[in-house]
């Protein structure tokens, strides 16, 4: 689903890491490990087409990169993206209508998720974890196989870590892929690959 070969990626005049490599396949989750300033994030803007790496390459499978990106990838970063003066609904229906989402998809994302005592508020309103949950509803009301997410549990308490890891192991099972940046372990099986110390 992901091959990473040979990447090198700088931040202004550090290189923040050389020649990395690493595959990603159907059903599986990679945890990106290391310390703050190795480039975990870096690494997944890199993949995602943010960010323009020195030298090597992002491939999805057979898939052309621009359309890969545009149609079967997730990104969660550390910022959820979300509009503050706009109300839950509003913001939940236009990132899920951007990308392909139908109504069902979005009920769907709403009852697994328990935003609907949310919807009425403002986003800047909700708790950080809120935030973060209604921020993840794209990826339920969207279903794309490969999840880039950054953190994605930072915010969240026990109960939803618990029960977002079982969303995640449901897409997995159901063919995804997740690629993730975390200092904590993820709630579901994964391979950890360790990019560096950082500074």
């Amino acid at each position: 689903m992901l091959t990473v070969a040979g990447l090198t990626l700088s931040r202004g005049e550090r290189v923040l890491f050389r020649d990395l490599s690493l595959s990603l396949a159907s059903g599986e989750a990679v945890a990106l490990t290391g310390a703050n300033g190795a480039g975990k994030t870096s690494l997944l803007r890199a993949i995602a087409g943010f960010l323009r790496p020195d030298a090597g390459t992002v491939a999805f499978g057979d898939s052309d990169p621009g359309e890969a990106r545009r149609r079967h990838l997730h990104w969660l970063g550390h910022l959820d993206g979300l509009k503050g003066a706009r109300r839950a609904r509003d913001e939940l229906a236009f990132q899920a209508q951007w990308q392909g989402a139908g109504a069902d998809g979005v009920a769907a994302a709403v009852e697994v998720l328990a935003l609907e005592p949310l919807l009425e508020l403002e986003v800047r309103q909700l708790s950080a974890g809120q935030r973060r949950r209604l921020a993840f509803a794209r990826l339920i009301a969207a279903p794309r196989p490969l999840w880039l997410l950054d953190e994605p549990f930072a915010p969240l308490d026990a109960r939803w870590r618990a029960a977002l890891g079982v969303l995640m192991q449901a897409h997995l099972d159901k063919g995804g892929a997740i690629l993730a940046a975390v200092h904590d372990p993820l709630p579901v099986a994964a391979r950890a690959v360790d990019i560096g110390a950082g500074r």
